[in-house]
C-alpha cells in the first residue's frame, strides 16, 4: 500500500449477492477517490492493522446481521473500535413505504444498534437490497405489500449509496473522483 493515501477495509457479509454488489460499489468509489482499498468478505476479511478506516455490511436476516457479520465484529472488537468505522446493512426494510413502512425504514433494529455501539461506528445506514417474489411464502408477500412494500426486484438505491459513499470520501478527506463510478 502507498504511503500517505488512507487505506480503507471494506468487508461484507452477503446472502444473496445484494451487499456485495453495494460493496464492490463503495469500494470502487472510494478507490477513484484516491484511497488504497481492499474488498473482502468476512471470511476472507484482510488483518485490520493495515488500515486506517473499516466500512462494514451485511445483509439483515431476522431484524440482526448475518451471524458471520456479528461473529467478525465481535472477533475483531478492538481492531475496530480503534478505527474509523462505518456500518451499512441491506435488507428490505430500507425499502418499505407508507406510514408503518416508513416508521420501520428508520428505525435500526436493536441487535445492530447494538453492534454499532460496541465498537463506536461513525455511522451507520440501511439500504434496500434485491427482493425476488419467487420462493417467498404468500404470507411474507403479503406482510411485505402491508408495511408498505410496493415492488419485488432490485430495490436497492444507487444514488443513496453514492451519497452516503461521498459523506465518507469527505470525512477522510478525500479528493473528489476522477471519474465516475457506474453501478452495477
Amino acid at each position: 500500500m502507498e504511503p500517505n493515501k488512507p487505506r480503507i477495509a471494506v468487508i461484507f457479509a452477503t446472502a444473496q449477492g445484494s451487499t456485495r454488489e453495494i460493496a464492490q460499489y463503495i469500494g470502487d468509489d472510494l478507490a477513484n477517490r484516491g484511497a488504497q482499498v481492499e474488498v473482502a468478505d468476512v471470511e476472507h476479511a484482510p488483518e485490520l492493522s493495515r488500515f486506517d478506516a473499516v466500512v462494514l455490511g451485511s445483509a439483515v436476516h431476522n431484524m440482526d446481521y448475518l451471524p458471520a457479520a456479528g461473529e467478525f465484529v465481535r472477533h475483531h472488537h478492538d481492531a475496530l473500535a480503534d478505527r474509523d468505522v462505518w456500518m451499512f446493512s441491506v435488507g428490505v426494510s430500507a425499502a418499505l413505504r407508507g406510514p408503518i413502512g416508513r416508521r420501520i425504514a428508520q428505525r435500526v433494529p436493536e441487535r445492530i444498534a447494538a453492534l454499532r455501539d460496541s465498537i463506536g461506528a461513525r455511522d451507520f445506514h440501511a439500504f434496500a437490497g434485491h427482493y425476488e417474489r419467487t420462493g417467498v411464502s404468500l404470507r411474507a408477500r403479503l406482510r411485505h405489500r402491508l408495511l408498505g412494500g410496493g415492488r419485488f426486484g432490485d430495490l436497492r438505491d444507487w444514488a443513496a449509496i453514492a451519497a452516503w459513499t461521498r459523506t465518507i470520501a469527505e470525512a477522510l478527506r478525500l479528493p473528489q473522483p476522477q471519474t465516475s463510478v457506474i453501478h452495477p
